[in-house]
């Protein structure tokens, strides 16, 4: 019960604060707590793997990168006045979210099922380094794609669209993307409390005991690795369209390690912990940001603690689970 508290706790305080930036008339704040939203998303989708399906994956950047991409380039196609010629027939474009977050989803999805089947073959340090592999491919790939902006990334300018709201207004647009951290959440409980996230979570310890009683660890992992891409991939989705802006950085090995901070920071396995470490990186970013430029340097230092003395991280320090838990 505990834990439940906190974890209302933490959303009640993601809420709250743009809800006072907005009444004191500070959208700066409202956009850091959009970022936040975004993140936790992204930390969402790694924590289904990694916390939940023991799977230490370095290359996530890919699909929040494909994300990003596929928001960028549809709403590029969208508002060009000349048709793009890099495909083999005209791409159509859309500035409606509703049209953007399937592509972005599917295509993260297809990737992370094409990049899954080849890196599960592989496990421990071997998974970890086909996986930054892979997304490393992906990341000089874009900076070699002139098309669509090389390393200099993609603008598209106007924000994406939603039925019925202001996506320009910063509270509306942290609206949209808190109700998606809300559905992403829900979803990874009813994946992790179901047979499948208890046969997941009976892959991740013994993997042999699974497979005696006639189920496929890979194909547990590998299905949880998708809807793990295609959770991150829709956050690579909101981070462009929060930006109006893609570029390569979202494919990096350090965009990677980033969200895997988010949920070491919040605490792996735990459900809220990406939310937690989302918030708990944002704020230190700001702070320590203006302080000095190797704010970096006590996030290092914060990390090895939390790996040292709190493994539950932020969630587990507040809220510790009994022996028998």
């Amino acid at each position: 019960m505990r834990e439940v508290w906190v974890n209302g706790a933490v959303l009640g305080l993601l809420v709250a604060v743009p809800l006072a930036a907005s009444a004191a008339g500070e959208p700066f704040v409202i956009t850091l707590a959009t970022k936040v939203a975004i993140f936790a998303l992204a930390g969402v989708g790694l924590n289904l793997a990694l916390g939940f399906g023991g799977l230490v994956s370095f290359g996530h950047a890919a699909f929040f990168g494909i994300g990003g991409y596929a928001a960028g380039i549809l709403a590029s196609h969208a508002v060009s006045v000349e048709p793009l010629t890099t495909w083999p027939v005209e791409l159509p474009g859309s500035q409606q979210m509703l049209v953007i977050w399937p592509v972005a989803v599917a295509a993260s999805a297809l990737a992370a099922l094409v990049i899954g089947v080849l890196s599960l073959r592989t496990s421990g340090v071997y998974f970890i380094m086909v996986t930054l592999a892979f997304a490393q491919m992906l990341f000089y790939f874009a900076i070699s794609w002139p098309a669509y902006g090389g390393e200099d990334g993609l603008s598209f300018y106007v924000r994406n669209g939603f039925p019925g709201a202001n996506t320009f207004d910063p509270l509306q647009f942290f609206v949209i993307c808190f109700v998606l951290l809300l559905g992403g959440l829900w979803l990874s409980a009813v994946l992790t409390r179901s047979r499948f996230g208890l046969a997941l979570e009976g892959a991740r310890q013994n993997p042999v005991r699974v497979a005696a009683v006639g189920i496929r660890p890979i194909g547990v992992r590998l299905t949880a690795f998708v809807i793990s891409g295609a959770i991150t991939g829709l956050a690579g989705a909101l981070y462009a369209d929060l930006n109006r802006f893609v570029s390569p950085s979202m494919l990096s090995w350090q965009t990677s390690g980033e969200i895997m901070i988010f949920v070491i920071l919040g605490g792996v396995g735990r459900l809220f912990g990406p939310v937690a470490g989302a918030g708990l990186f944002i704020l230190l970013e700001h702070q320590l940001g203006g302080v000095s430029e190797y704010w970096q340097v006590f996030l290092g230092l914060l990390l090895l603690a939390v790996v040292l003395f709190a493994k539950g991280g932020l969630i587990g320090v507040l809220s510790p689970r009994r022996a028998h838990d």
